[in-house]
């Protein structure tokens, strides 16, 4: 009898091994794609702009630019944010490229000229959720936005023909701010971010403040609509870009 107490003990014993072992293994299994949420939100911001620019070095003129009038010189827009969660870890993009042709007027010595004005904006944040319950959450973020202006003029008949003068620079700016998620009910939500940068590294100041509401359509969709608005103060060797853009903004979400 006791040999047979002995070998359930041991078998007992090793039960209870295998049953610490297989949760260990659990506890150290490497995360699947699973473990992450994905959200992908193209957007259209029908901004305003206002401020001071400047090329080649001349003095810096008055900008004053409605949405309407970007609209009817506008070839070709892309804006679109991703974001990428686990736990309170978050890691997102933001993007904003455009390509514009404006009207010129042309001046003595020249027959005609083409400009064409190149945009680019892409931000990349690391965050994590100070804040994180059922219904809301806070994240802090930080990260860098890279910046890119290209301004090109082709010119044709006049004393000029031929040229293509062209300004512009590319410059980073550091970023850090805040994010937040609310919801109001089953179906709404609050949402939006503040961030600040540039600090003299790139731009002397950066601000970026987005707010809105979001109807979720179901589990995966949700429309967004809200208000955004973005400063840049930056300068060098002859280039100035002195702006604020400001508009409403909607898009919409999609998350896997």
């Amino acid at each position: 009898m006791r040999r047979v107490h002995l070998l359930s003990t041991s078998a007992a014993a090793a039960m209870m091994l295998s049953t610490v072992a297989a949760q260990a293994a659990d506890a150290f299994t490497p995360p699947t794609e699973s473990d992450w949420q994905i959200t992908v939100a193209p957007y259209v911001w029908a901004a305003g702009i206002k401020g001071e620019s400047g090329l080649f070095g001349l003095p810096a003129q008055d900008v004053d630019i409605s949405f309407i009038d970007t609209l009817k010189d506008l070839e070709f827009t892309f804006s679109g944010v991703t974001e990428m969660r686990k736990g309170r870890l978050t890691i997102s993009t933001d993007v904003l490229y455009g390509r514009v042709g404006p009207d010129i007027d042309t001046p003595v010595g020249a027959a005609d000229i083409d400009a064409t004005v190149i945009t680019f904006m892409g931000t990349g944040l690391i965050g994590y959720s100070a804040v994180m319950t059922d219904t809301t959450t806070i994240d802090l973020v930080a990260g860098a936005r890279v910046w890119s202006a290209k301004n090109e003029f082709d010119v044709t008949g006049g004393v000029f023909d031929g040229r293509s003068p062209s300004d512009g620079d590319t410059w980073v700016d550091p970023v850090v701010g805040v994010k937040f998620k609310a919801d109001v009910s089953e179906k709404i939500y609050l949402a939006g971010w503040g961030l600040v940068g540039g600090f003299g590294v790139g731009s002397d100041i950066m601000w970026d403040a987005m707010g809105g509401m979001g109807y979720r359509i179901n589990d995966k969709m949700t429309m967004f609509a809200g208000y955004r608005g973005l400063h840049d103060d930056y300068s060098k060797d002859g280039f100035v870009s002195k702006i604020t853009q400001t508009g409403p903004i909607i898009g919409g979400t999609f998350d896997f």
